[in-house]
C-alpha cells in the first residue's frame, strides 16, 4: 500500500488518530485514542501525541510521511505560535516546530472547523448531495461558533489563519461581552450556552439545550419558542454575511446547536430575507460524517493539495 494519510484531532479532552488508505478512499487502516490530560501543561499534551503515534506506529506497522493535525485554534503564519485556542494551554506555543521536534516527521495544522469543512467536501454530505462543489462554508455551532472555507477541495487558511471565523464577527448588541474582548459576536447569540443564558435571561431558571428544544417542539413553553425563534432569525443574519461574501456552492452545519431541525426550514427562511439577492438556492445541509469529521479531515490535509 503506498502512501496512507495520517491524522490527529487534538481535543480538549481527548486526542484521536486515524490512518486511512488515501483521498479516495476513507475506509480507515487503524482508528485510536488517548486522553489528552491538558490540566498538566502544554509539554504533556505533545509528548501525549507523541505517546499516541507511537501507539499507531505500532499497531498499524506502518511510518507517516506527514501527519495532519485538526487543532482547537489557529497556527498564526507570521509568529508561527498558537492562538484562539479554547484549549488555552497551547495559545502562544510553537505547536507545529514543537511537534516536528518531538515526531521527527512534518506536520501541517489546521483549525477543527476547517478540517470538518475539508471531510465533509471529500467524504460527507457534499460529496454525496453536491458533489460539483466548488465553494464550501462549513459551520461549527456548539459550545462555540466558528466556520471553514473550502474552495476546490483545498481548505482556505487566509493570510492570517482565521478565514471562516464568522463566530467573532458583529451580529447584535445583545449578545453581550464576548471573551474576544467584542461585544455581540455571532458566537454570544448562536451558541449552545448563549441560548441557554438567553431563556434563564427570561425565565430565571436554566434549562439545557436539550430541554429548551424539547419544550419549543411541544409548544408549552413561551420563552423555549422565544429563544428558538431566535435563533433561527439571528442565524439567517449571520449566514448572510458570510453569503454575499462568499457565495458558496453549499453550507454544512455542524455541532450541537446545527441538530436543531428548525434552522433547516424556518432558519434558511431568515437567511432568505437578509441576502443581497432574490431568494437563494444554496443547500444548507446537516454532516453526514458525526465525531469522525475532525479527524478524517486533519488526515484530508496530507493528501496531495489539500491546504491552500
Amino acid at each position: 500500500m503506498s502512501n496512507p494519510i495520517w491524522g490527529i484531532d487534538l481535543g480538549g479532552t481527548k486526542i484521536e488518530g486515524v490512518i486511512l488508505p488515501s483521498i479516495n478512499d476513507a475506509r480507515p487502516l487503524l482508528r485510536t485514542r488517548i486522553d489528552t490530560e491538558a490540566g498538566k501543561g502544554y509539554g504533556h499534551i505533545v509528548q501525549q501525541i507523541k505517546k499516541l503515534v507511537d501507539t499507531m506506529q505500532q499497531q498499524s506497522g506502518l511510518t507517516p510521511g506527514r501527519i495532519g493535525f485538526g487543532t482547537p485554534g489557529e497556527l498564526d503564519p507570521r509568529l508561527q505560535t498558537m492562538k484562539n485556542c479554547n484549549s488555552t494551554a497551547l495559545n502562544g506555543q510553537p505547536l507545529k516546530k514543537d511537534l516536528e521536534t518531538a515526531l521527527h516527521v512534518p506536520v501541517v495544522l489546521a483549525n477543527d472547523a476547517n478540517c470538518f469543512a475539508l471531510a465533509e467536501t471529500h467524504w460527507g454530505v457534499v460529496k454525496q448531495q453536491v458533489p460539483d462543489a466548488r465553494v464550501v462554508f462549513g459551520i461549527i455551532m456548539g459550545t462555540g461558533v466558528g466556520g471553514g472555507i473550502v474552495i476546490n477541495g483545498q481548505v482556505w487558511n487566509g493570510r492570517h489563519g482565521i478565514a471562516g471565523e464568522w463566530g467573532h464577527n458583529f451580529l447584535d448588541e445583545s449578545g453581550g461581552p464576548c471573551y474576544c474582548g467584542k461585544t455581540g459576536c455571532v458566537e454570544k447569540v448562536l451558541s449552545g450556552p448563549a441560548l441557554q443564558e438567553y431563556y434563564t435571561r427570561l425565565t430565571g431558571q436554566f434549562f439545557s439545550l436539550k430541554q429548551i428544544v424539547a419544550g419549543y417542539t411541544a409548544g408549552t413553553d413561551a420563552a423555549a419558542g422565544e429563544t428558538i425563534n431566535r435563533l433561527t432569525h439571528f442565524f439567517g443574519k449571520a449566514v448572510s454575511v458570510v453569503t454575499n461574501l462568499l457565495d458558496p456552492d453549499v453550507i454544512v452545519v455542524g455541532g450541537g446547536v446545527g441538530n436543531i431541525s428548525v434552522i433547516y426550514t424556518t432558519g434558511v427562511e431568515s437567511l432568505k430575507k437578509h441576502i443581497f439577492n432574490n431568494g437563494i438556492e444554496v443547500p444548507v445541509l446537516m454532516p453526514a460524517l458525526g465525531d469522525s469529521a475532525g479527524v478524517f479531515g486533519a488526515a484530508a490535509l496530507v493528501a496531495e493539495g489539500a491546504l491552500h
